[in-house]
C-alpha cells in the first residue's frame, strides 16, 4: 500500500506548463488572448511547444449535429451575414465553450485542475511505466506498474529511434488496444558506463488517447526526476493508484473505465479529441506546414487510404499531423461510413508494429525509421517534409492539385484570415482554429456526402458535371477521386461526365 506521504511529489503536475518566466505574465481571467498571438506569430518548429490561440470559420450557412461516439456529442451552427459573407460561427450545446484558464484548489490531489475537472475525470489509466537506454541492453523495461502487464515493444514505442540526437520529445503511440503517452528527456552526465548520456522516458497507457494530454505536464517532471534521482519511483506509485483503470477479471485486455464522451465530460471543449493538442495549436500549423497540400491529403483520408508520415526526431509534433490528417475525413451525417474502415491513427511506429500494420485496412501513422519507406506494401501514401507521394499507379492522379481544390484552400485560408482580424479587433474572442478546420473540412465532407445521397436516392442515380461542381469539386480533375470514392463507400450511382475534347 502506497502510503499518504508518497503522493506530494505528485502536487507539481499542472494540466498547463508554468509560464516562462521570460515572458510578461499573462491576465488570469481572460481568454489567453496574448498566448494566441505569440503562437500565431510563431512559425512552425521542430520543437513540441506550442501555444493555443483562438478562430473562427466561416463556411455556408448549416447547422451539424455531430453525432455521439468516441469524439463528439455537440450541435455548430454557421452563421452567414444578411449580405451573404460568412459571420462567425455560434456554438451551440454543450462541449463548445472556449477552454478559460484553470482555477486551482491546493487542497485538492491535483493542483492546476478544477475541482469541476477533477470531478469529471475518470481514472482510466491502464499502466505506468519507466523505459531506460542501457549502453549493453538497449532500450528496456525499467519499471512498470502493475508488474505483470504485458509492455513488449512498448520500449522502443516510448524512445524513437534517433532521439540520442535530441533532449527532449513527447510521443503518442499505439500499444494493442490502448494508446500510450511518454516523455523522453536525454541529460548529459560523467560516466562512462552510460557513454556521457542518460536517457529514459516515462509513459502512462489509456483506452483513449483523447485526455492524456492532461497528464503531459506530470511525464515531463517524472522524466526528469527519474535522470536525476534513478529508481525513486514513490511518485508514479501514487500516481498509478489514484488514476488507474479496473481491468476485468476474464484478462481479455478490456478496459472497464472506457471513456464515453457525455455531454458533461466535454464540458470545456469543442472536440474532445482536440484535446491531444493542448496547449500546442497544431492545426493552424498542420495548415502552414503542408499548404495547399491539406487538399491531397483530405482525400487520401476521405478514401482511408493507409497514410504513413515520415521525419527524424523530434517526433511529437508529428503525431499531431497525424492526429490533423485523421480530422480531415470528419463527418457527421448519419448512417455515411459505417461500413468502411476507420480512419484510426496509430501514431508512432517503428518496425516492431510491423505485423500488426499487415492487417490494417486504414490508418495514419509516424515513423522515424527510413525502412519502412521500402515497406511499400504497409502503405498506400507516404510523406516525406512536405513531399506526398503514392506508389499506386491509381491514386498518382489525385496528387495533382485541381482548380477547385486551389478554390477550397483559398477560401480555407481566407475564413482564417477574417477571423483573425476579427480577434484582433476584439470582435472574436470564443471561436478558434480549431473549430475553423474541422467544421471546414466536417462542412465539405457533408455536402460531397448528402449530394450523393440525394442522387443515389432520386429516380435517376445519375452524377452530372453540374452535381460534382455543386460538392465543390472539379468534373473533369477530380473524376478518379469520385470513381474512388463512389467504390469506397458503396454509391449505387453512375458517374457520367463528358470528357474533354482534347487530351
Amino acid at each position: 500500500m502506497v502510503e499518504q506521504s508518497d503522493r506530494a511529489p505528485l502536487l507539481d503536475w499542472e494540466e498547463i506548463p508554468p509560464p516562462d518566466p521570460n515572458q510578461a505574465a499573462q491576465p488570469t481571467p481572460q481568454p489567453p488572448r496574448e498566448e494566441d498571438s505569440a503562437a500565431e506569430k510563431s512559425a512552425p518548429t521542430d520543437t513540441a511547444a506550442g501555444t493555443g490561440w483562438s478562430s473562427s470559420t466561416t463556411i455556408d450557412a448549416t447547422t451539424i449535429i455531430i453525432p455521439p461516439g468516441p469524439t463528439r456529442n455537440v450541435t455548430a451552427a454557421v452563421v452567414v451575414k444578411g449580405d451573404g459573407s460568412p459571420g462567425r460561427t455560434e456554438l451551440s450545446g454543450h462541449g463548445w465553450d472556449r477552454p478559460q484558464p484553470l482555477g486551482t484548489d491546493r487542497n485538492a490531489p491535483f493542483p492546476g485542475l478544477s475541482v469541476k475537472d477533477q470531478w469529471e475525470e475518470k481514472d482510466q489509466i491502464v499502466a505506468v511505466f519507466v523505459v531506460t537506454f542501457d549502453t549493453r541492453s538497449g532500450n528496456m523495461i525499467e519499471w512498470c506498474l502493475p508488474h505483470d502487464i504485458n509492455l513488449d515493444g512498448v520500449e522502443f514505442k516510448s524512445m524513437a529511434s534517433g532521439s540520442h540526437r535530441i533532449t527532449s520529445d513527447f510521443i503518442y503511440f499505439r500499444k494493442g488496444g490502448y494508446f500510450g503517452l511518454a516523455c523522453f528527456a536525454n541529460m548529459p552526465v560523467e560516466s562512462e558506463l552510460e557513454r556521457g548520456a542518460r536517457m529514459k522516458s516515462v509513459g502512462i497507457l489509456s483506452p483513449s488517447y483523447t485526455l492524456l494530454y492532461r497528464y503531459m505536464h506530470f511525464l515531463e517532471n517524472q522524466v526528469r526526476h527519474q535522470l536525476q534521482c534513478p529508481g525513486q519511483y514513490s511518485p508514479l506509485e501514487a500516481f498509478y493508484e489514484d488514476k488507474k483503470a479496473i481491468l476485468p477479471p476474464t484478462g481479455n485486455g478490456l478496459v472497464t473505465a472506457c471513456p464515453t464522451w457525455s455531454v458533461t465530460n466535454i464540458s470545456r471543449c469543442m472536440h474532445p479529441e482536440m484535446k491531444i493538442t493542448h496547449p500546442a495549436g497544431c492545426m493552424s500549423q498542420f495548415i502552414q506546414f503542408f499548404g495547399e497540400q491539406i487538399m491531397v491529403l483530405w482525400k487520401f483520408a476521405l478514401l482511408r487510404k493507409r497514410i504513413l508520415i515520415f521525419s527524424p526526431p523530434p517526433v511529437g509534433v508529428v503525431c499531431y499531423r497525424v492526429y490533423c490528417c485523421c480530422c480531415l475525413a470528419n463527418v457527421s451525417l448519419p448512417g455515411i461510413g459505417v461500413s468502411v474502415p476507420e480512419l484510426r491513427p496509430f501514431f508512432y511506429i517503428n518496425i516492431a508494429d510491423i505485423s500488426a500494420l499487415e492487417t490494417e485496412l486504414s490508418y495514419v501513422a509516424c515513423t522515424t525509421e527510413k525502412i519502412f519507406e521500402e515497406k511499400k506494401e504497409l502503405y498506400d501514401v507516404y510523406i516525406d517534409n512536405q513531399n506526398v507521394k503514392t506508389h499506386r499507379s491509381h491514386l498518382q492522379q489525385l496528387l495533382r492539385l485541381t482548380a477547385a481544390d486551389k478554390e477550397k484552400y483559398r477560401k480555407l485560408t481566407e475564413q482564417r484570415q477574417l477571423l483573425l482580424y476579427s480577434q484582433e479587433v476584439g470582435e472574436d474572442c470564443t471561436s478558434n482554429e480549431e473549430d475553423l478546420f474541422i467544421l471546414f473540412f466536417m462542412e465539405l465532407n457533408n455536402r460531397i456526402f448528402q449530394t450523393l445521397s440525394e442522387v443515389a436516392g432520386s429516380a435517376d442515380p445519375t452524377l452530372t458535371g453540374e452535381h460534382v461542381r455543386a460538392m465543390g469539386l472539379d468534373p473533369q480533375g477530380d473524376r478518379a477521386f469520385l470513381a474512388d470514392l463512389l467504390e469506397v463507400y458503396g454509391f449505387d450511382v453512375t458517374l457520367v461526365i463528358d470528357n474533354l475534347c482534347c487530351p
